[in-house]
């Protein structure tokens, strides 16, 4: 059966007993008038409940959904999946401003999970490909030098053990070539090695690279995740992934940011509308041909 057909694991005992990570957001009042304070949702930001295994922001581009989700991550001190860390990467300085504003209150404070967005995936793919690349020479440079010196094999057998240790259990976690798996299935396979136990994950549009099948998959992954108590806090855009049973969605298009339903939103509203009678929209946005000059539709 497909991943997404699965049905999750019942929860064990302990996971039962876990409690949620991170319970609440809220922001110190500042009079800095720098990004990104000068964007609404987040000037008039106060609190928000995110105690819930699946929260969710929506709203249009720009509204400052991504900015809060980086904001959060960089005051959770998490681990980027990037080809930089959040604590060095320059398009982050404004948001590292911002997290010294932010009150993060926890249940337990999460030290596994991590963050993630979208446009960062292919950094991180070429990360991994240089450190096991580095990996592989060190090897090479190694048996070379012990070979020269006439070293015995069970010595050489101990220098190299932590450095194949450390490439095999790369390996084991990612595969052999991230690049070689199509830029989704990358994703999915991203998220199978990086989702942990008890962890907080945050993910920046993380359906960007995904089909609707692979967005079911990811469902699946986390409800799976939740059953051994980890945490998720998503922004998106995906009225798929937006249907997650039980989940908080709050949208950044209303002031101040504020929770919503799952039907009230513009975007599960226009994506049904649309796929119900697709020609209603298009005839309105699409200039139609004049008479007798429509061009045929290639082949092949």
């Amino acid at each position: 059966a497909p991943l997404w057909a699965r049905a999750p694991a019942r929860p064990g005992a302990a996971a039962r007993r876990r409690r949620l990570n991170l319970l609440t957001i809220s922001r110190q009042k500042t009079e800095s008038s720098a990004f990104p304070f000068t964007v609404p949702a987040i000037r008039t930001l106060e609190s928000l409940d995110v105690g819930t295994p699946v929260t969710f922001f929506v709203g249009e581009n720009g509204s400052g959904k991504s900015t809060l989700l980086e904001g959060i991550a960089v005051a959770a001190r998490l681990p980027a999946v990037g080809s930089v860390d959040v604590a060095r990467d320059e398009t982050l300085a404004a948001q590292r401003r911002f997290a010294k504003s932010l009150r993060l209150r926890w249940a337990q404070r999460a030290t596994r999970g991590f963050f993630l967005r979208a446009e960062d995936f292919f950094g991180f793919t070429k990360r991994l490909a240089r450190d096991r690349a580095e990996l592989q020479q060190e090897i090479r440079a190694t048996e070379e030098e012990y070979r020269a010196k006439d070293r015995s094999p069970h010595a050489l057998g101990l220098a190299l053990g932590p450095l194949r240790g450390s490439l095999a259990g790369m390996e084991q976690r990612y595969g052999v070539d991230l690049d070689a798996n199509s830029h989704g299935q990358s994703f999915l396979k991203l998220f199978q090695s990086r989702f942990v136990p008890g962890g907080l994950h945050l993910l920046d549009e993380p359906e960007a690279p995904l089909s609707p099948q692979s967005q079911l998959a990811l469902l699946a992954m986390t409800a799976e995740m939740i059953t051994q108590g980890a945490q998720f806090i998503i922004a998106t855009h995906s009225p798929i992934l937006l249907a997650f049973p039980g989940a908080r969605i709050y949208t950044f298009d209303r002031l101040p940011i504020e929770p919503v339903e799952f039907e009230a939103l513009d975007h599960v509203r226009i994506t049904r509308d649309f796929l119900n009678a697709p020609g209603r929209y298009l005839n309105q946005i699409v200039p139609s041909r004049p008479e007798g000059k429509e061009k045929a539709p290639s082949r092949g």
